[in-house]
């Protein structure tokens, strides 16, 4: 099994306050900053995105690719790579635990991300470390400023 990196962080905000961001891909270039772009491909019945394609521009990573998510729970949400340029996997999830009676949310990402060009596994760590952190503390900001209706 290959290594993943995860982190978590508390939002003041319910796990469905949180959920609602998350899930909200048409506004990822607002809050995180390597999503330039979005657009949801595919949904499935319950009108969650089951397929979108991103466009990021992390520095020296920019690539063009498609995501699959899959919902396996109320507060879970997990996405692994259906095609790249750059990257040669990707798979991710969200997870949402209530904290301080409900009005609070812990959340957890974990990441492993595999590129197509020669890296080193500890410099590949480092930026999982790197986009994990700056997606949980977009994440926290955003919805804590209530941008999220």
């Amino acid at each position: 099994m290959a290594e993943h990196t995860s982190s978590s962080i508390t939002i003041e905000a319910t796990p469905a306050e949180v959920m609602a961001v998350i899930a909200d891909f048409g506004r990822y270039a607002e809050w995180t900053g390597e999503v330039k772009q979005a657009e949801v491909l595919e949904k499935d019945e319950q009108g969650r995105a089951t397929q979108v394609r991103l466009v990021l521009d992390a520095g020296a990573i920019k690539d063009d690719h498609v995501l699959a998510y899959s919902w396996p729970a109320e507060n879970v949400v997990s996405w692994s790579l259906v095609k790249s340029q750059m990257l040669r996997q990707i798979d991710g999830s969200y997870s949402l635990k209530p904290a301080a009676g409900g009005k609070h949310t812990e959340v957890t990402y974990q990441l492993t991300v595999d590129v197509k060009i020669p890296m080193l596994g500890m410099i590949k760590r480092k930026a999982e470390k790197v986009i994990i952190d700056r997606a949980l503390d977009g994440l926290k900001k955003r919805v804590e400023s209530g941008a999220a209706s």
